[in-house]
């Protein structure tokens, strides 16, 4: 019990700072992009082997995507965080533009000690052990609307796909902005994309275009420097598609000249794209809504 009660206090809120704390990582939800803008800041340098090859292998890149609308799996959840360290068996479930749910567990019991909820309109986060929640809007909480975190953007890398700040899907005619580097001879492909103060880069394997690695990376006379780095290895099938079962995520930032990490790891079991579960967390009376700020500045000064 001892285990799970640190479980739920320190890794389920270091969580929603790794994913929230990238400043501007993401556009706001309802925030379109600006078509000219993106059109400019993406570089306009091909490579020598063409722009046609360019956009036939980010094409190819694009439809790696997984098909299927639900990703359900078994999982053990490791976070470190300066010394600390915490594993707990876990379980990922994902419902195509509609929810992001993961949940830790206590181990060989099996009772659920917590669970983060991210959905298009809220973000829930639910300390079962002590009965509270924090639950808000992306414009709400102050961690998300002040770092730009966008439910779609998140989505993208969940799934291991491309992504496109501010936009729910990317469309035909969005591949064009983006940069495939074609002229190394290494395995990986560097995939680029300029927007605003962001950097965006995928790493795709030559061969087979899967994604293994993106990064976003941030700099802010403000925030100072943040970088985003998320690794996707033991691909599995997902219906006609692979799914990576293995994601490492860490978020290093500089801000106020300290440089603080956190990496998340997530080692999944067959992943299956099971339907029948329901997307909606109805929580009783009993539990006690808690300000996601106190939360985070708890985590912060451990």
């Amino acid at each position: 019990m001892k285990r799970a009660h640190q479980v739920i206090l320190f890794a389920m809120p270091a969580l929603l700072w790794a994913c929230g704390t990238s400043k501007q990582a993401v556009s706001s939800g309802n925030k379109q992009p600006d078509a000219t803008m993106a059109a400019t800041d993406v570089s306009a340098t091909k490579g020598n082997r063409g722009a046609g090859s360019t956009l036939a292998f980010v094409q190819k890149v694009s439809d790696n995507r997984v098909y299927a609308q639900n990703i359900v799996a078994n999982m053990t959840f490791t976070i470190d965080y300066g010394e600390k360290n915490i594993s707990a068996p876990g379980s990922l479930r994902m419902r195509k533009d509609k929810m992001i749910r993961l949940q830790l567990f206590i181990p060989l019991i099996g009772t659920e000690v917590g669970r983060i909820d991210f959905t298009p309109d809220y973000v829930l986060v639910v300390d079962r052990l002590h009965k509270q929640y924090v639950k808000g809007g992306y414009s709400q909480l102050d961690f998300l609307r002040d770092n730009g975190l966008d439910f779609y953007s998140l989505q993208s890398l969940f799934w291991n796909q491309l992504l496109l700040p501010g936009t729910k899907k990317i469309g035909e005619s969005d591949l064009q902005k983006f940069t495939a580097n074609l002229d190394g001879t290494g395995q990986n492909v560097p995939v680029t994309l300029k927007y605003n103060q962001l950097n965006f880069s995928w790493l795709a394997d030559r061969t087979t275009a899967l994604i293994n690695q993106a990064k976003v990376a941030y700099a802010s006379k403000a925030n100072g420097k943040s970088a985003l780095t998320w690794n996707y290895s033991d691909f599995k099938p997902v219906g006609a598609k692979k799914f990576p079962a293995r994601q490492v995520f860490s978020f290093t930032t500089t801000k106020a000249a300290k440089v603080q990490t956190v990496t998340v790891t997530l080692d999944m079991d067959d992943p299956k794209t099971t339907e029948g579960w329901d997307s909606e967390t109805t929580l009783s009376s009993k539990y006690k809504q808690m300000d996601a700020k106190q939360i985070l500045d708890k985590l912060l000064s451990m």
